[in-house]
């Protein structure tokens, strides 16, 4: 069996399919993984998330921010962002299948030790602590009273973690980890706001040159980070090469490190 990891797709279907095509999967044996951010801001979001519902169990998908926004969109917690391109989705006949199969995607996924997330990781989290948080969350987004916890996890506060959390706080904060963590400031809390490259962003750290973290002897896998672009190192690997805005959509196998790029195929937008 071969592991194939994709980057964020956001919504660029026609990437996607490229770039699978030159992928040598075999159907029944080998596995397709996303690493979240499946939707928004590009223009098929809708042909996506219904290909990827139908792909079978062989493809695995982490949520990503652009995907709780989706949800929190439907479960009525949030007002629809200028940039969205989540409308086509909302006003399907089919809307009610695809928000739960989405909902039911883990925000973790681990085989052997090779674990994914869509964002990042605190130090001080080992696989197993991941793990934990990862389906204690996701057991609130598959449960029936998945709308009244997206209400909580969106207007429930500033998020930051601390151990002795419980609750709902726990909760958002772990999620805010999982969906949105780049960078800890010189204080070591974690900063959810900047986006811009390492190299520009003075007085912060990524979280995984975070000293001490306790996934280092994993290979982590993560996407949500455009201009940090493609990035492969023995046990960390980012795929968001920014299809999305008009660069590329970034692959690899995990068993010999094949790299696999596809140029856009959807052009660019405006990069937030």
């Amino acid at each position: 069996m071969a592991r194939y990891v994709v980057g964020d797709v956001q919504g660029c279907w026609d990437s996607l399919e490229a770039l699978v095509a030159q992928m040598p999967i075999h159907p029944r044996r080998d596995q397709l993984w996303l690493v979240g951010d499946l939707i928004n801001r590009g223009p098929k979001s809708l042909k996506t998330l219904r290909r990827l519902q139908h792909a079978g169990r062989n493809v695995v998908c982490v949520l990503g921010n652009h995907d709780l926004h989706l949800l929190a969109l439907a479960a009525g917690v949030r007002r629809a962002q200028p940039l969205d391109t989540l409308h086509e989705v909302l006003r399907a006949p089919d809307r009610n299948d695809l928000i739960d199969w989405l909902r039911r995607r883990p925000l973790a996924h681990a085989d052997g030790n090779v674990l994914m997330v869509h964002a990042g990781l605190l130090p001080h989290w080992t696989l197993h602590k991941t793990l934990a948080l990862a389906n204690a969350v996701s057991a609130r987004l598959k449960s029936a009273h998945w709308r009244e916890f997206l209400h909580e996890m969106v207007n429930g506060g500033r998020p930051h973690w601390a151990d002795g959390l419980a609750g709902q706080k726990r909760m958002r904060a772990a999620l805010s980890v999982f969906t949105r963590l780049r960078y800890f400031t010189a204080g070591g809390i974690p900063e959810f706001k900047t986006k811009v490259a390492p190299e520009q962003a003075a007085g912060l750290t990524p979280w995984f040159e975070m000293p001490n973290r306790k996934t280092e002897k994993q290979t982590v896998i993560f996407g949500h980070w455009s201009t940090l672009g493609l990035m492969v190192r023995p046990n960390l690997i980012g795929l968001d090469a920014g299809c999305v805005w008009g660069r590329q959509l970034a692959g690899i196998r995990l068993e010999d490190r094949r790299l696999y790029l596809q140029s856009s195929l959807e052009g660019a937008g405006e990069e937030d």
